[in-house]
């Protein structure tokens, strides 16, 4: 742990996987219950206009802990490895004296040239970062922790998907929004934040970094009672999007595959024939928000941990989600899209001694790139010249940088170098070329593929993301505008991990990367 200090400096760094920003501010926030992410938010500080920079969840979870753009780690699916010498938060912490404590997940695929081909680190896409000391393993595929605990617990199960089946409490034939076949208490939300509480009891005099990662809501949508009915179903509107899937499709070849690639049957275990009616996606939808709400208890429960140990205080908490969730919008489920609702998240950030902007809601726009930067500039630990990413403090201290960012930009790949995607068989593109960038401004979104694909162009002056203005003429000049400004960002963000060094006859000399600009 970093030396004695007269006052410790601790960092809990929360993620939620695939929350939607709009549970909290938008579309679905006054249909769903989040009573201590609300109360969290009013002694913290909100970023509405903040997006994740790739999908799904591996890669995203690269972007975050690294601070790097997909294009600079490529780690760009699940199950790519990353470069075992990418700089990220857990390497950086270690140097400023901290042990990175993982109570979860990273998803990171490792890279094949540092392990034996045997090495079972190598049979998984859900492996720890490098840096990070596991505490408590909870993955999504393995979880052997958690499956031990509910085994002791007297719950009987043939296959470990089985866990996610919902179970009809009379024994008859389940139904989409019967409970998890574990109460609340024994749920994996539930068991990872006893294990959290349980461990980081003895750190208190300490310095420490923690970094916590829920699992919820992501699919399979199947919830404990009482949350697994917490909603009604008829209550809930349905979802934005064209009045068909084949419309939706017409829209652009990159949708049709996309639309069959995610689709509603694919979010819950034991339905494989399920149709999208109504009626089902309103039912999915009300058990993940109910599964929102079950995180939601946990993490006031960690708050209050903080607040009870007198650590909260001492404590820079920061809460957000790898990425957004389609939840049946525009006819699609999951991540890999083009629209916002797959890249907005929350992004909640408390510093100690910062109550004067307490309750704060900033609009100006941020990426998940920014997070570890943060971190690290607010325990005083250099920021590596690999990292795209700025820090946030500034804004989080009420102050506006002259040159802070005017748009975001994300972007998805959707190949898979070993079994061709959907996307490559139906669009006829590579594991190369199947890939594209989305750039957001306060205006328009432009999205440009790599492969020989027309681009998208979104207006949030007119329709939005329910129209493409690509080829209308009046919008040629924006269209021509925003392509040349996303070809900048390419160039402008090439990987720096050494670019800022110079070797000189007086030994490596170096600039930060983010230094002020000299005139």
């Amino acid at each position: 742990m970093p030396a004695t200090r007269s006052k410790p400096r601790n960092v809990l760094f929360v993620i939620i996987d695939q929350l939607r920003a709009d549970c909290l501010s938008g579309a679905l926030a006054q249909h769903v219950a989040l009573p201590n992410i609300r109360k969290f938010m009013q002694e913290a500080v909100s970023f509405s206009r903040h997006f994740s920079v790739t999908n799904p969840c591996g890669p995203s979870r690269a972007s975050i802990l690294t601070g790097q753009y997909a294009m600079n780690h490529r780690s760009v699916r699940n199950g790519t490895p990353l470069r075992h010498d990418t700089p990220n938060i857990a390497t950086e912490m270690r140097k400023a004296g901290y042990l990175p404590m993982l109570f979860g997940y990273t998803d990171t695929a490792q890279d094949p040239r540092v392990f034996d081909a045997n090495d079972p680190a190598l049979r998984t896409y859900e492996y720890l970062m490098h840096g990070f000391h596991e505490m408590t393993e909870m993955r999504m595929e393995m979880s052997y922790p958690w499956r031990s605990h509910l085994l002791r617990r007297g719950y009987t199960f043939d296959d470990y998907w089985d866990i996610y089946r919902p179970v009809s409490p009379d024994g008859g034939a389940p139904g989409l929004n019967d409970p998890a076949l574990y109460a609340a208490e024994d749920s994996d939300t539930a068991f990872l934040t006893d294990s959290f509480l349980g461990k980081m009891a003895g750190y208190h005099q300490d310095s420490w970094f923690a970094h916590l990662t829920y699992i919820r809501p992501h699919p399979p949508l199947v919830a404990p009672a009482p949350y697994n009915d917490m909603y009604d179903p008829a209550s809930l509107p349905l979802p934005v999007r064209l009045e068909t899937a084949g419309q939706e499709a017409a829209m652009h070849p990159f949708f049709g595959p996309a639309l069959q690639a995610g689709t509603l049957a694919s979010f819950v275990e034991g339905f494989p024939d399920l149709e999208p009616t109504d009626d089902a996606v309103r039912t999915l939808r009300a058990v993940y928000l109910g599964l929102a709400t079950e995180v939601d208890h946990h993490i006031g429960r960690v708050i209050q941990f903080l607040k009870d140990s007198g650590q909260y205080d001492n404590t820079m908490l920061v809460l957000t989600a790898d990425h957004g969730e389609m939840l049946g919008d525009r006819h699609a489920w999951g991540k890999m899209s083009v629209y916002d609702a797959a890249y907005h998240t929350p992004l909640i950030i408390r510093l100690p001694d910062n109550q004067a902007h307490a309750g704060a809601e900033l609009t100006e726009i941020t990426e998940s790139i920014d997070i570890a930067p943060t971190i690290l500039d607010w325990i005083g630990q250099d920021i590596p010249d690999a990292m795209d990413g700025r820090s946030l403090l500034p804004l989080l201290r009420g102050e506006q940088p002259a040159d802070w960012r005017q748009y975001s930009f994300s972007e998805l790949d959707f190949s898979d170098p070993v079994a061709p995607t959907r996307w490559q068989q139906d669009l006829g593109t590579s594991a190369s070329d199947s890939c594209l960038g989305i750039l957001r401004d306060d205006r328009f979104t432009l999205v440009e593929f790599a492969a020989d694909l027309p681009p998208l162009l979104f207006d949030r002056a007119g329709q939005g993301e329910l129209e493409d203005v690509s080829r209308r003429p009046e919008y040629a000049a924006d269209l021509a505008r925003l392509t040349r400004q996303m070809l900048r960002h390419r160039m402008q963000n090439a990987d720096h991990m050494l670019s800022m060094m110079s070797v000189t006859p007086d030994g490596v000399k170096r600039q930060p990367r983010h230094a002020p600009k000299t005139v």
